[in-house]
């Protein structure tokens, strides 16, 4: 056993594990160096980064090896497994009560908190204070989780042996310009492990374009100020197209004779229309009378075996910060709770888990059928819940729009 082993020798084995440990870490730090002085220096130089900028930026910087995803140098090589396999989980589990009743308290209270801040941050922007409440917590639990990493280390990276280098190197040059403008310094300038910065999560490029000073002191900082994350957060979105006064969407109750592969933001109609089908709140109230010739969608995150919603404009904005159903779902969501404190009203009824390269093998062979699947990757979207309806309705099954 190891313990019983001469102090000496083990002083040796722990030298030889240090030193294997630090050749694994350090293999690609020569390769890592080329590319930083031969790709991003002169790129980021034509894009007005100073030369003081990079050299203290940049210096001794290596790469950050223990980063999920990486594919090698050059973004060459096989993506891991997990992107493919990993199990692709029922839209349910998003929805807990849990996560919502740990989240609506801290929220209403950061609402009378800012309450005349973000009075003045809808005035502006026109998203209500509750959707940018709804997002900080979506994104960092209002500014309490962890964002430990050195956002430009990770960037780099990223840029040098991610699955998307190019996408990153234009990112790591935007970091590059934000320590250049000098809103935040290099060590306060913290990232998830996928470069996504701050409370508000927003890549560099999303940070130049709509992060704001709304505290006043000159510097746009999304790291510790309250008020600039949420003011950037109402940009960002007014930006993406958020239309002042409507809403995201309503939970409805949907007729078995309105079809789920009606789905989609490509079939939107006045909302008039799906009352007129038997389209119903589920709450009993009637749409608002300034929505009802506005356009709406149906919306079946989970087919018909999860709750049905009309969706708006507003809520495929909520799409632009993250390319998810169930991501802008639980923002509305959240964002309505912190009113009422009340789940769906519709079950999430249980359902067949699968893998995500199970459900990529479906989407091919829906594509074979002739079906518009918006891509085969593995996740379940709109496009390709109801090519499976379409499917179900063509052999003679009543469509669900959803696997199994």
């Amino acid at each position: 056993m190891i313990r019983n082993l001469p102090p000496v020798f083990l002083a040796a084995l722990s030298l030889l594990l240090t030193l294997t440990l630090s050749a694994q870490a350090g293999q690609y730090d020569a390769q890592f160096r080329q590319y930083l002085n031969s790709e991003v220096v002169p790129t980021a130089r034509q894009a007005g980064v100073s030369q003081a900028v990079l050299d203290r930026e940049l210096k001794g910087l290596t790469p950050d090896t223990s980063l999920p995803g990486l594919v090698g140098p050059g973004g060459k090589g096989k993506p891991p497994k997990v992107n493919f396999q990993a199990e692709f989980k029922a839209p349910a589990r998003y929805f807990r009560d849990s996560q919502f009743n740990a989240l609506v308290p801290r929220g209403r209270s950061l609402m009378k908190q800012h309450a005349a801040t973000l009075s003045r941050i809808e005035a502006k922007y026109g998203v209500p204070k509750r959707i940018v409440l709804a997002i900080w917590a979506r994104e960092s639990g209002y500014g309490g989780a962890k964002i430990p990493y050195d956002a430009i280390r990770v960037l780099a990276t990223q840029a040098f042996m991610g699955q998307r280098p190019d996408f990153f190197k234009g990112e790591l040059i935007a970091g590059l310009k934000i320590l250049q403008n000098g809103d935040v310094s290099r060590r306060a300038m913290k990232s998830s492990w996928g470069g996504a910065m701050g409370q508000p999560q927003f890549l560099p490029s999303s940070f130049l374009k709509y992060a704001v000073d709304f505290d006043g002191d000159g510097k746009r900082n999304i790291w510790t100020s309250q008020v600039d994350t949420m003011a950037s957060i109402a940009h960002y979105l007014s930006a993406h197209g958020w239309v002042k006064g409507r809403d995201w969407g309503y939970e409805v109750i949907l007729p078995d004779t309105v079809s789920c592969t009606r789905e989609g933001p490509d079939n939107r109609q006045k909302i008039s229309r799906f009352v007129s089908e038997g389209v119903k709140r589920v709450s009993g109230k009637p749409f608002p009378d300034h929505e009802m010739n506005q356009p709406g969608n149906i919306l079946l995150p989970a087919g018909r075996y999860g709750p049905a919603f009309i969706a708006t404009e507003n809520f495929y904005v909520l799409k632009d910060y993250n390319e998810s159903d169930t991501y802008a779902l639980f923002v509305g969501h959240l964002a309505d709770r912190y009113g009422n404190n009340r789940g769906f009203s519709g079950e999430w009824k249980p359902m067949k888990e699968t893998t995500r390269g199970a459900v990529r093998n479906l989407q091919q062979r829906l594509e074979s059928l002739g079906h518009d699947v918006g891509g085969a990757d593995g996740l379940i979207g709109f496009k390709t819940r109801r090519s499976i309806g379409k499917d179900q309705e063509k052999n003679g099954f009543f469509a669900t729009c959803w696997v199994g």
